[in-house]
């Protein structure tokens, strides 16, 4: 187990932007968790046990759907949190909750969130407007789903990725990536396959090195970029 650096359990933007005294307070009430990959932190109609605030890991946020594997809804690291839902005062877990990415998280119980909430008025403004952000992506998951083909998705899912994971490498399957898009692995294998021939990425053993990142960027729909740009407008510092 790595060990857990004061540097990089600090970073998680919406604690982040808190004014010094409410992140504090936060934080004081927050405790360390390392989360591996592939792990459930968060099952469909279960009570919420834990809320996160990643740091250097991330989770998928996955629509389980009968008779299918289920389809990814969101993907959430230092830009986000999980267990959202309190703040609409629902305490049961709508999504499925799989690590994607291992590292750190801050953990809080959702008693001390519910407490925290009380006291800041700062962290309801800021996770008001993470939950406007998240409500816009889900929204736009759905037209770009319908609308867009694997190897664009795809594109953009690893960008995604890149992004909460700070570094052009990174561990994903093609396993979980069928899941994240909702399509057959074979629909995975082919898509990753032309990104590779243009020389995007490398994939091997399911790690994934990013070498072109402009050319991953045309690749992808233009989905990406506009959730991104919201959340620098409504959340950004």
């Amino acid at each position: 187990m790595r060990a857990a650096s004061h540097a990089t359990l600090s970073v998680n933007r919406l604690l982040a932007s808190l004014p010094s005294n409410d992140r504090g307070w936060v934080l004081a009430h927050c405790e360390p968790v390392e989360l591996s990959a592939n792990q459930v932190i968060g099952e469909p109609g279960e009570r919420i046990r834990q809320v996160y605030f990643p740091t250097d890991s991330s989770v998928s946020l996955i629509n389980p759907i009968h008779g299918h594997a289920g389809l990814g809804v969101q993907l959430v690291g230092n830009e986000g949190m999980i267990g959202i839902s309190l703040l609409l005062g629902v305490d049961v877990a709508l999504l499925l909750g799989l690590v994607q990415g291992s590292g750190f998280a801050w953990g809080m119980t959702p008693e001390c969130f519910t407490d925290a909430l009380s006291r800041s008025s700062a962290l309801r403004l800021t996770l008001n407007r993470y939950l406007y952000v998240s409500m816009n992506q889900l929204s736009q998951l759905v037209a770009c789903t319908h609308f867009h083909g694997v190897e664009a998705r795809l594109a953009r899912w690893l960008l995604m990725s890149q992004d909460r994971a700070h570094t052009d490498h990174f561990d994903i399957t093609h396993e979980s990536l069928a899941l994240m898009l909702g399509v057959r692995r074979v629909g995975i294998t082919k898509a990753a396959g032309m990104l590779r021939q243009h020389r995007l990425i490398r994939y091997s053993r399911g790690h994934v090195t990013v070498l072109d990142r402009p050319g991953l960027r045309a690749a992808a729909c233009d989905c990406y970029g506009v959730a991104e740009a919201l959340y620098e407008r409504i959340l950004g510092q």
